[in-house]
């Protein structure tokens, strides 16, 4: 293992909560490292437009949003690297051990920001045909849809954006829900209902996911009536929610039930110096706009508690 680099504060996660906590600390003249294990975003930047971020009366790309976080937070001085954190170990001087696959860091204060995992189906089918038609991200993929059908499992406002997003390029957007309502907001509902390539399935489950070398058919059931019915796409874009990314601190500190970090007002954890912040947090209303006010309150509070902590 090589020599531990040593920082003020170590923020896991990139989305608008990490960044926006960067952004703080950063401008506090805190050395700052921000630990992001896939890109810089988060799950926002997934979203082909976001309307309700202040100051974008036009609204903006969840990409180009985060993307501008990032220059901000860079140009203040935060560092950033490509790792998973995977453990954090703490030591008796109260500074933080943050653990990587590859490297270990001194922290005198840590802010975990790192969001949430995607959840799958666990069906047959989904794992092998991951990249050959089965997707998480229609701002990624849906471009290798066009003049296709494809199909789009779930029924809140991620589902709706996803086949929103995919009717620019495939010819057609089957929404599968196991209800019979969304649970996405109204106007998102109006959207998908005003968009004549989306059709919707109700009270339907995947059961499984055929095809040779890519996604062929999907294999249904109606959940009421337990009768299946086979659906042809060429691919299938899950987006049923998200579990908060917290199986690495079960260890050391609280968790609600789901596996949310438990914080204060002031997104402190109960282990001193460990902040929380965005939708891995208790009670969060897991929007960009409150996950960059975790994000600032979380510095705001880390320099302060660093102020008190290590006056020395």
């Amino acid at each position: 293992m090589a020599e531990r680099q040593s920082y003020d504060v170590v923020i896991i996660g990139a989305g608008p909560a990490g960044l926006t906590a960067g952004i703080y600390t950063a401008r506090a003249r805190l050395s700052s490292l921000l630990i992001e294990k896939v890109g810089i975003g988060g799950q926002i930047a997934n979203a082909e437009r976001v309307e309700n971020f202040p100051g974008f009366v036009e609204g903006i790309s969840g990409l180009e949003l985060t993307q501008l976080m990032h220059q901000q937070a860079t140009k203040f001085g935060v560092k950033t690297i490509t790792a998973e954190a995977i453990a954090i170990e703490l030591q008796e001087d109260g500074k933080k051990v943050v653990k990587t696959e590859a490297e270990e860091f001194i922290a005198r204060a840590v802010i975990i920001a790192g969001g949430s995992k995607r959840l799958t189906l666990d069906i047959p089918g989904e794992k092998e045909f991951t990249g050959k038609g089965v997707s998480y991200c229609a701002t990624c993929d849906a471009p290798f849809f066009r003049e296709q059908t494809v199909a789009v499992v779930g029924g809140g406002n991620a589902a709706i954006s996803e086949a929103l997003h995919l009717a620019h390029f495939a010819t057609g957007v089957t929404l599968i829900h196991r209800r019979s309502e969304l649970r996405a907001t109204a106007i998102m509902q109006e959207r998908a209902s005003a968009e004549p390539k989306i059709t919707f399935l109700w009270d339907t489950a995947v059961e499984k996911i055929e095809g040779k070398d890519f996604v062929e058919r999907l294999i249904l059931k109606n959940i009421k009536t337990g009768e299946k019915s086979t659906l042809e796409v060429a691919g299938i874009f899950i987006a049923i929610g998200a579990k908060p990314d917290t199986d690495y601190l079960k260890d050391i500190l609280p968790l609600d039930p789901l596996g949310h970090i438990i914080t204060n007002e002031k997104m402190e954890t109960e282990v001193a110096g460990i902040f929380a912040a965005g939708d891995i947090r208790h009670d969060s209303a897991r929007q960009a706009i409150t996950a960059a006010g975790d994000g600032a309150t979380a510095a705001i509070y880390a320099q302060r508690w660093l102020t008190d902590q290590f006056k020395s």
